[in-house]
């Protein structure tokens, strides 16, 4: 069924969303929104987000959303940085799962990638797997520093082609100037990168935009027009949280229910979700 949508955003030029949580809140603004818009969505948990929800938790959180609100939402365990963090991820029954050895050489990429493919695909044959090829700079979180992207981050066409040939993933995460996190600059995409990559990856592959946070809607829509599938946001609905329970706090000094103090900050996120779901072409799409 995941694959049935990644078709259809490269056949319709629209992008699925990829939205990150590591506690019920931000899960339920995620699928409320998309629940309301009548979107699939995907929801990912980094491995520190992980660590602090927990996987089989994550995994159970998202069934019981999944059946309570019968909407297409998706599992992904989200920049998992080491193969044994891979295989902890399959077993606990995600449904996706970011390879990320971007930070290593070529082969060893390559080779780390395809160990992951293969250790996904027997234990579950449907389950999507990503890898990640060039260097995304930024940290999912407000930077006050401006980011330089250099022209060695940045992702070869050519070196893309060879990567998915030769690990088998579905998905591809690569580096076209965007950034990790809100910068005290602005993303310069390259577009022409985007779609050129595209191609040499194939039309069954799929192309997956980190580091959306902080990009203009001409951006995003230009980048779906390339050849983007899939669009990730973190920080935004981080800094929606903390701002607003910061105000909420602030005005109710004196409250001590949980759900009364977090309402407004799950309000406030599904702002930027719902937001981004429009913006993203996603909507209507069940």
């Amino acid at each position: 069924m995941i694959k049935d949508y990644l078709k259809r955003t490269g056949s319709e030029k629209w992008a699925l969303g990829h939205f990150n949580f590591s506690e019920d809140e931000a899960l339920r603004a995620i699928v409320e929104s998309a629940a309301e818009l009548k979107a699939p969505v995907f929801i990912g948990t980094s491995e520190g987000e992980s660590k602090h929800i927990g996987l089989k938790e994550a995994v159970y959180l998202v069934k019981a959303f999944r059946e309570e609100f019968n909407i297409p939402i998706f599992l992904n365990a989200d920049h998992t940085k080491s193969f044994e963090n891979v295989v902890a991820a399959v077993d606990a029954g995600y449904d996706a799962i970011l390879a990320d050895f971007s930070a290593l050489p070529f082969e060893e990429n390559i080779k780390l990638t395809k160990q992951s493919v293969e250790y996904a695909k027997s234990k579950n044959p449907d389950i999507i797997v990503e890898g990640e090829l060039g260097y995304v700079r930024g940290e999912s979180k407000l930077q006050k520093e401006i980011i330089e992207v250099k022209p060695e981050d940045l992702t070869k066409p050519e070196e893309a082609g060879q990567f998915v040939r030769e690990t088998g993933v579905d998905m591809l995460a690569p580096a076209v100037g965007n950034i990790h996190g809100i910068a005290a600059n602005t993303p310069k995409l390259d577009f022409k990168r985007i779609a050129d990559i595209k191609k040499a990856v194939g039309s069954e592959i799929y192309l997956v935009l980190h580091g959306g946070s902080g990009m203009s809607e001409s951006d995003f829509k230009n980048a779906i027009d390339a050849g983007i599938s899939m669009v990730h946001i973190n920080t935004e609905i981080r800094v929606a949280f903390t701002k607003t329970l910061r105000k909420t706090l602030e005005k109710m000094p004196e409250e001590t229910t949980p759900y009364k103090i977090l309402t407004p900050s799950v309000e406030a996120m599904k702002k930027v979700i719902e937001e981004k779901l429009k913006i993203f072409g996603s909507v209507n799409k069940i």
